[in-house]
């Protein structure tokens, strides 16, 4: 999505793109999508780095290294997802395994996820 601003028919194949991404658990496909400060939120984060916040896309792409390196794929579904031009977010509600999960992702100018946050559930 790199130089490209972000439209509801451009979220639609970044939502495509980052499900296939993660089915194969290529992280380094998902993090091409943030930009350099981007923030990411998740309750999960708090258990490997004492915050729930990760900052920065090294420390994002080092997360999900030690969060999920040791999976080869995943079955991830998406269960929806909705485009707000206004603000420019994403929100993607899915489902791997009996966990449910929404998450939105805001944008910048160029495309790039700048703030993340997840959601989960059963």
């Amino acid at each position: 999505m790199s130089k490209q601003t972000m439209d509801r028919a451009a979220a639609g194949r970044f939502v495509e793109a980052w499900c296939a991404s993660w089915c194969k658990v290529d992280i380094d496909a998902v993090v091409s999508h943030f930009a350099e400060n981007a923030e990411m939120r998740s309750p999960l984060a708090i258990k490997l780095t004492d915050s729930p916040v990760v900052a920065g896309l090294e420390n994002i792409r080092a997360y999900w290294r030690k969060a999920y390196g040791h999976i080869e794929s995943a079955d991830l579904k998406i269960l929806s997802w909705s485009w707000d031009d206004t603000i420019a977010r994403l929100t993607v509600w899915w489902q791997l395994g009996d966990t449910r999960a929404s998450e939105f992702m805001d944008f910048d100018a160029a495309g790039r996820v700048v703030r993340s946050e997840a959601f989960y559930g059963k």
